[in-house]
Protein backbone atom coordinates (compact mmCIF):
# COMPACT_ATOMS: atom_id res chain seq x y z
CA UNK A 1 0.00 0.00 0.00
CA UNK A 2 2.87 1.93 0.45
CA UNK A 3 6.48 1.98 0.27
CA UNK A 4 7.38 4.91 3.13
CA UNK A 5 5.28 4.76 6.25
CA UNK A 6 7.96 6.12 8.55
CA UNK A 7 6.32 6.09 12.32
CA UNK A 8 3.47 3.74 11.07
CA UNK A 9 0.83 3.33 12.97
CA UNK A 10 1.65 1.80 16.79
CA UNK A 11 -0.91 -0.69 16.76
CA UNK A 12 -3.74 -2.97 14.77
CA UNK A 13 -6.96 -3.72 16.04
CA UNK A 14 -9.02 -6.32 13.77
CA UNK A 15 -12.34 -6.68 15.36
CA UNK A 16 -15.08 -9.32 14.17
CA UNK A 17 -18.21 -7.44 14.96
CA UNK A 18 -19.31 -4.25 14.60
CA UNK A 19 -19.55 -3.90 18.46
CA UNK A 20 -16.08 -5.12 18.81
CA UNK A 21 -14.98 -2.22 16.48
CA UNK A 22 -17.07 0.53 18.91
CA UNK A 23 -15.45 -0.48 21.84
CA UNK A 24 -12.03 -0.73 19.96
CA UNK A 25 -12.47 3.21 19.27
CA UNK A 26 -13.63 4.06 22.92
CA UNK A 27 -10.74 2.22 24.40
CA UNK A 28 -8.41 3.95 22.22
CA UNK A 29 -9.40 7.29 21.14
CA UNK A 30 -6.48 8.29 19.05
CA UNK A 31 -7.33 5.21 16.90
CA UNK A 32 -8.42 5.64 13.33
CA UNK A 33 -10.83 3.33 11.47
CA UNK A 34 -9.91 1.59 8.42
CA UNK A 35 -11.94 -0.26 5.86
CA UNK A 36 -10.79 -0.05 1.72
CA UNK A 37 -7.74 2.65 2.98
CA UNK A 38 -7.93 3.99 -0.29
CA UNK A 39 -8.47 7.58 1.36
CA UNK A 40 -6.11 6.87 4.32
CA UNK A 41 -3.16 5.62 2.68
CA UNK A 42 -2.94 8.89 0.34
CA UNK A 43 -2.89 11.30 3.73
CA UNK A 44 -0.14 8.64 4.78
CA UNK A 45 1.73 8.81 2.20
CA UNK A 46 1.20 12.66 1.22
CA UNK A 47 2.51 13.34 4.94
CA UNK A 48 -0.86 14.88 6.43
CA UNK A 49 -1.71 12.08 8.54
CA UNK A 50 0.31 10.01 10.97
CA UNK A 51 -2.14 7.58 12.82
CA UNK A 52 -0.88 6.22 16.38
CA UNK A 53 -3.50 3.40 16.06
CA UNK A 54 -5.55 1.59 13.35
CA UNK A 55 -9.32 -0.16 13.54
CA UNK A 56 -9.41 -2.04 10.55
CA UNK A 57 -13.31 -3.13 9.74
CA UNK A 58 -12.16 -5.64 6.97
CA UNK A 59 -12.82 -8.88 9.18
CA UNK A 60 -16.94 -7.41 10.10
CA UNK A 61 -18.73 -10.17 7.65
CA UNK A 62 -22.40 -8.47 8.72
CA UNK A 63 -21.15 -5.05 6.86
CA UNK A 64 -20.00 -6.38 3.98
CA UNK A 65 -23.60 -7.60 2.28
CA UNK A 66 -26.96 -6.61 2.20
CA UNK A 67 -30.58 -7.17 2.98
CA UNK A 68 -34.14 -6.03 2.42
CA UNK A 69 -36.13 -4.49 5.24
CA UNK A 70 -39.87 -3.11 4.73
CA UNK A 71 -39.52 -1.37 1.24
CA UNK A 72 -35.68 -0.41 1.94
CA UNK A 73 -32.24 -2.18 1.16
CA UNK A 74 -29.75 -2.07 4.00
CA UNK A 75 -26.74 -1.85 2.79
CA UNK A 76 -24.04 -2.71 4.92
CA UNK A 77 -20.93 0.52 5.21
CA UNK A 78 -18.61 -1.95 4.03
CA UNK A 79 -19.06 -2.81 1.07
CA UNK A 80 -17.11 -2.35 -2.25
CA UNK A 81 -17.85 -0.03 -5.05
CA UNK A 82 -16.44 -3.80 -7.18
CA UNK A 83 -19.51 -5.20 -5.22
CA UNK A 84 -22.27 -2.73 -5.70
CA UNK A 85 -21.37 -2.10 -9.25
CA UNK A 86 -22.35 -6.12 -10.01
CA UNK A 87 -25.55 -6.73 -12.40
CA UNK A 88 -27.69 -8.19 -9.24
CA UNK A 89 -26.61 -4.71 -7.28
CA UNK A 90 -27.77 -2.85 -10.49
CA UNK A 91 -31.26 -4.52 -10.35
CA UNK A 92 -31.95 -3.03 -7.21
CA UNK A 93 -30.40 0.24 -6.97
CA UNK A 94 -29.19 0.92 -10.61
CA UNK A 95 -27.82 4.66 -9.85
CA UNK A 96 -25.63 3.68 -6.97
CA UNK A 97 -24.42 0.39 -8.58
CA UNK A 98 -23.48 3.11 -11.77
CA UNK A 99 -21.55 5.42 -9.22
CA UNK A 100 -19.70 2.37 -8.18
CA UNK A 101 -18.58 1.30 -11.65
CA UNK A 102 -17.47 5.46 -12.31
CA UNK A 103 -15.35 4.98 -8.75
CA UNK A 104 -12.27 4.98 -10.08
CA UNK A 105 -10.12 1.91 -11.80
CA UNK A 106 -9.88 -1.62 -10.34
CA UNK A 107 -8.27 -1.38 -7.54
CA UNK A 108 -10.00 1.42 -5.94
CA UNK A 109 -13.24 -0.42 -6.92
CA UNK A 110 -12.07 -3.11 -4.81
CA UNK A 111 -10.85 -1.46 -2.04
CA UNK A 112 -13.07 1.37 -2.37
CA UNK A 113 -16.13 1.01 0.66
CA UNK A 114 -19.67 2.18 0.90
CA UNK A 115 -19.19 3.68 4.31
CA UNK A 116 -15.58 5.05 3.38
CA UNK A 117 -17.10 7.11 0.78
CA UNK A 118 -19.80 8.95 3.14
CA UNK A 119 -17.35 8.89 6.15
CA UNK A 120 -14.41 10.47 4.48
CA UNK A 121 -17.09 13.04 2.71
CA UNK A 122 -15.03 14.39 -0.19
CA UNK A 123 -16.89 16.63 -2.47
CA UNK A 124 -16.12 13.91 -5.23
CA UNK A 125 -17.92 11.12 -3.90
CA UNK A 126 -19.83 9.19 -6.48
CA UNK A 127 -21.87 7.80 -4.26
CA UNK A 128 -23.35 10.73 -2.14
CA UNK A 129 -25.27 12.57 -4.67
CA UNK A 130 -26.79 9.18 -5.24
CA UNK A 131 -27.34 8.76 -1.61
CA UNK A 132 -28.59 12.21 -1.32
CA UNK A 133 -31.49 11.66 -4.10
CA UNK A 134 -32.23 8.57 -2.28
CA UNK A 135 -32.91 10.31 0.91
CA UNK A 136 -30.67 7.76 2.53
CA UNK A 137 -30.54 7.25 6.04
CA UNK A 138 -27.83 5.74 7.99
CA UNK A 139 -27.72 3.18 11.02
CA UNK A 140 -24.60 4.80 13.42
CA UNK A 141 -24.00 2.32 15.74
CA UNK A 142 -22.25 3.18 19.28
CA UNK A 143 -21.32 1.70 22.42
CA UNK A 144 -22.95 -0.97 24.26
CA UNK A 145 -25.33 -2.02 21.01
CA UNK A 146 -26.30 1.61 20.61
CA UNK A 147 -27.98 2.53 17.28
CA UNK A 148 -29.36 5.88 15.73
CA UNK A 149 -30.18 6.76 12.53
CA UNK A 150 -29.65 10.13 10.95
CA UNK A 151 -30.51 11.35 7.35
CA UNK A 152 -27.42 11.05 4.96
CA UNK A 153 -27.34 14.69 4.34
CA UNK A 154 -27.14 15.81 7.84
CA UNK A 155 -24.08 14.20 8.46
CA UNK A 156 -22.50 15.50 4.89
CA UNK A 157 -24.18 19.15 5.52
CA UNK A 158 -22.32 18.95 9.29
CA UNK A 159 -26.22 18.99 10.78
CA UNK A 160 -25.25 15.97 12.76
CA UNK A 161 -21.88 14.41 13.16
CA UNK A 162 -20.39 11.36 14.51
CA UNK A 163 -19.60 10.75 18.05
CA UNK A 164 -16.44 9.65 19.81
CA UNK A 165 -16.24 6.19 19.46
CA UNK A 166 -19.28 5.52 16.58
CA UNK A 167 -18.85 4.13 13.51
CA UNK A 168 -21.13 4.34 9.95
CA UNK A 169 -23.06 1.02 10.14
CA UNK A 170 -25.71 1.03 7.34
CA UNK A 171 -27.10 2.64 5.07
CA UNK A 172 -30.88 2.72 4.75
CA UNK A 173 -32.36 2.92 1.39
CA UNK A 174 -35.59 2.79 -0.27
CA UNK A 175 -36.36 0.77 -2.52
CA UNK A 176 -38.34 2.74 -5.32
CA UNK A 177 -38.56 0.24 -8.49
CA UNK A 178 -38.20 3.54 -10.88
CA UNK A 179 -35.83 5.00 -13.02
CA UNK A 180 -32.68 6.56 -11.27
CA UNK A 181 -29.58 8.01 -13.37
CA UNK A 182 -25.96 9.08 -12.42
CA UNK A 183 -23.97 10.62 -14.27
CA UNK A 184 -20.39 12.76 -13.98
CA UNK A 185 -18.03 14.91 -16.09
CA UNK A 186 -14.31 14.07 -15.42
CA UNK A 187 -11.33 15.80 -16.87
CA UNK A 188 -10.87 12.93 -18.91
CA UNK A 189 -11.93 9.61 -20.59
CA UNK A 190 -12.80 6.64 -18.48
CA UNK A 191 -12.91 6.04 -14.36
CA UNK A 192 -11.35 9.21 -12.66
CA UNK A 193 -12.36 12.26 -10.22
CA UNK A 194 -15.53 13.97 -10.83
CA UNK A 195 -15.84 17.99 -12.26
CA UNK A 196 -19.32 17.65 -11.47
CA UNK A 197 -21.70 14.49 -11.07
CA UNK A 198 -26.10 14.52 -11.18
CA UNK A 199 -27.80 12.03 -10.25
CA UNK A 200 -31.76 11.65 -10.44
CA UNK A 201 -34.41 9.81 -9.44
CA UNK A 202 -38.51 9.59 -10.24
CA UNK A 203 -40.50 8.59 -7.49
CA UNK A 204 -43.97 7.72 -9.09
CA UNK A 205 -45.45 7.36 -6.38
CA UNK A 206 -45.21 10.58 -4.42
CA UNK A 207 -45.44 11.92 -8.45
CA UNK A 208 -42.06 13.66 -7.72
CA UNK A 209 -38.33 13.99 -8.93
CA UNK A 210 -35.58 13.97 -6.75
CA UNK A 211 -32.03 15.50 -8.17
CA UNK A 212 -28.50 16.01 -6.19
CA UNK A 213 -26.01 17.30 -7.77
CA UNK A 214 -21.99 16.39 -6.55
CA UNK A 215 -18.32 17.75 -6.71
CA UNK A 216 -18.99 21.07 -7.71
CA UNK A 217 -19.71 22.27 -3.70
CA UNK A 218 -18.50 20.72 -0.24
CA UNK A 219 -21.62 18.43 -0.13
CA UNK A 220 -24.57 17.65 -2.95
CA UNK A 221 -27.15 20.02 -3.66
CA UNK A 222 -30.07 19.60 -4.12
CA UNK A 223 -32.07 21.90 -6.53
CA UNK A 224 -35.77 21.73 -4.71
CA UNK A 225 -37.73 24.63 -6.88
CA UNK A 226 -36.55 22.74 -10.45
CA UNK A 227 -37.18 19.28 -8.73
CA UNK A 228 -40.98 20.57 -8.35
CA UNK A 229 -41.21 22.16 -11.37
CA UNK A 230 -40.47 19.83 -13.53
CA UNK A 231 -42.62 17.14 -11.63
CA UNK A 232 -45.69 19.58 -12.29
CA UNK A 233 -45.04 19.07 -16.05
CA UNK A 234 -44.83 15.97 -16.06
CA UNK A 235 -47.87 13.45 -17.49
CA UNK A 236 -47.42 11.09 -14.83
CA UNK A 237 -50.86 8.73 -16.06
CA UNK A 238 -49.15 8.94 -20.19
CA UNK A 239 -45.93 7.12 -19.84
CA UNK A 240 -44.53 9.80 -18.23
CA UNK A 241 -44.23 12.53 -21.02
CA UNK A 242 -42.95 15.38 -20.89
CA UNK A 243 -42.19 18.31 -24.07
CA UNK A 244 -38.18 18.28 -25.27
CA UNK A 245 -37.97 22.12 -24.24
CA UNK A 246 -38.70 21.52 -20.37
CA UNK A 247 -36.11 18.86 -20.12
CA UNK A 248 -33.59 21.91 -21.82
CA UNK A 249 -34.99 23.99 -19.16
CA UNK A 250 -35.05 21.47 -16.32
CA UNK A 251 -30.67 21.67 -16.89
CA UNK A 252 -30.39 25.19 -17.40
CA UNK A 253 -32.92 25.50 -13.58
CA UNK A 254 -30.68 22.76 -11.94
CA UNK A 255 -27.44 24.55 -13.02
CA UNK A 256 -29.17 28.25 -12.11
CA UNK A 257 -29.84 27.04 -8.95
CA UNK A 258 -26.15 24.90 -8.04
CA UNK A 259 -24.62 27.68 -9.50
CA UNK A 260 -25.92 31.29 -9.39
CA UNK A 261 -25.28 34.65 -11.01
CA UNK A 262 -22.68 37.04 -9.01
CA UNK A 263 -25.31 39.50 -6.26
CA UNK A 264 -25.67 42.51 -7.85
CA UNK A 265 -23.37 45.47 -6.38
CA UNK A 266 -24.65 48.35 -4.99
CA UNK A 267 -24.52 50.53 -8.06
CA UNK A 268 -26.60 48.03 -9.99
CA UNK A 269 -23.60 46.15 -11.85
CA UNK A 270 -23.53 42.42 -12.25
CA UNK A 271 -20.30 40.82 -12.20
CA UNK A 272 -19.56 38.20 -14.93
CA UNK A 273 -18.75 34.71 -13.73
CA UNK A 274 -15.34 33.34 -14.76
CA UNK A 275 -15.09 31.45 -18.08
CA UNK A 276 -14.20 28.41 -15.78
CA UNK A 277 -17.39 28.68 -13.91
CA UNK A 278 -19.93 29.56 -16.57
CA UNK A 279 -18.22 26.04 -18.60
CA UNK A 280 -18.76 24.25 -15.34
CA UNK A 281 -22.27 25.67 -14.95
CA UNK A 282 -23.10 24.61 -18.68
CA UNK A 283 -21.59 21.27 -17.67
CA UNK A 284 -23.75 20.57 -15.11
CA UNK A 285 -27.12 21.84 -16.72
CA UNK A 286 -26.12 18.98 -19.93
CA UNK A 287 -25.98 16.59 -17.25
CA UNK A 288 -28.77 17.51 -15.68
CA UNK A 289 -30.99 17.80 -18.85
CA UNK A 290 -29.90 14.45 -20.35
CA UNK A 291 -30.34 13.03 -16.91
CA UNK A 292 -34.06 13.58 -16.82
CA UNK A 293 -34.06 12.31 -20.22
CA UNK A 294 -32.97 8.74 -19.46
CA UNK A 295 -34.96 8.67 -16.49
CA UNK A 296 -38.44 9.25 -18.81
CA UNK A 297 -37.52 7.29 -21.86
Amino acid sequence: MTTHAPQAAQTVTLPASLDEAVAALAATPAAVPVAGGTDLMTSVNSGHMRPAALVGLGRISEIRGWQYQDGHALLGAGLTHARMGRPDFAALIPALAAAARAAGPPQIRNAGTLGGNIASAAPTGDALPVLAALEATLIIAGQGGARREIPVSHLLAGVEMLRAGELIGFVRVPLLHAPQVFLKATGRTGPGRALASVSLVLDPARRGVRCAVGAIAPMPLRPLEAEQWVASLIDWDNNRAIVPEARDAFGEYVAAACIPDPVPAEDGSVEQLPPAVLHLRRTVAALARRALGRALS
